[in-house]
């Protein structure tokens, strides 16, 4: 697909994603392919296209002589970022939020436990790095320099867990840190409690130090937790 093309698409998915996350279009709700290519001002194939990237994300299914049909929300695949990055836009950005916290207070204290025992001197010393970059942007509203760092963070102890399926999860973590800083979850400036924490867990895991990089990984997260009272109290 020419460039431009892929730009057409991506423009209609842009629009629809949010659209239908949103809930605009309930499920059930029934879209025809020619009408929405009149909508958007692109070509037929250009609209399968989107359909097709909407279809791979479990939002709808098209079939022949129906047209692309809505899917219930039960089927969505929740984990895709694109999806995540849609519904931390809309409406529904407090629940969707407060869901994937917990899903990170689930996860991140085990590998985290994991990484203790597993990670490597290479994956320490990125630990380390990332940790001190936090500190270095965690004043003077530099929140884009302190999201580059935490992202990075967050991956090396998902990475360093040895477990594939957490490894997996680098990209949900992305996006709820993003989604956090992107909608003015956080304040100016990073809660300095949680700055201190990520230092102290770099050097837990480092140490080899289980027991204590999963307990400091839980007050992160249940940090994480608290700050979203700001939204929903």
């Amino acid at each position: 697909m020419s460039t431009s093309g892929r730009g057409l698409h991506g423009r209609v998915l842009e629009s629809l994603g949010p659209a239908i996350t949103a809930g605009d279009y309930p499920p059930g709700s029934v879209l025809r392919t020619d009408e929405l290519a009149q909508r958007f001002d692109v070509s037929r194939s250009v609209m399968r296209e989107a359909v097709r990237v909407l279809e791979s994300m479990h939002l709808v299914e098209s079939r022949r002589r129906v047209g692309v049909t809505v899917r219930p929300k039960a089927e969505w695949n929740v984990y895709d970022p694109q999806v995540i990055r849609w519904r931390l836009a809309g409406t529904d950005r407090p629940h969707q939020l407060r869901s994937l916290t917990v899903l990170r207070s689930a996860i991140e204290p085990v590998a985290a436990g994991l990484a203790a025992k597993h990670a490597t001197a290479e994956q320490c010393a990125e630990l380390t790095e990332c940790a001190l970059g936090m500190v270095a942007n965690s004043k003077g509203h530099r929140l884009e320099g302190y999201l580059f760092h935490d992202i990075a963070f967050h991956r090396v102890i998902l990475n360093a867990s040895g477990n594939e399926m957490f490894a997996r999860l680098g990209d949900v973590v992305a996006e709820v840190l993003t989604g956090r800083t992107r909608h003015e979850v956080m304040f100016d400036d990073p809660d300095p409690a949680a700055v201190t924490l990520h230092v102290r867990l770099a050097e837990a895991i480092r140490a080899g130090d289980a027991g204590h990089a999963e307990e400091l990984t839980r007050e992160i997260a249940e940090g994480a937790l608290q700050e979203l009272d700001i939204l929903a109290p």
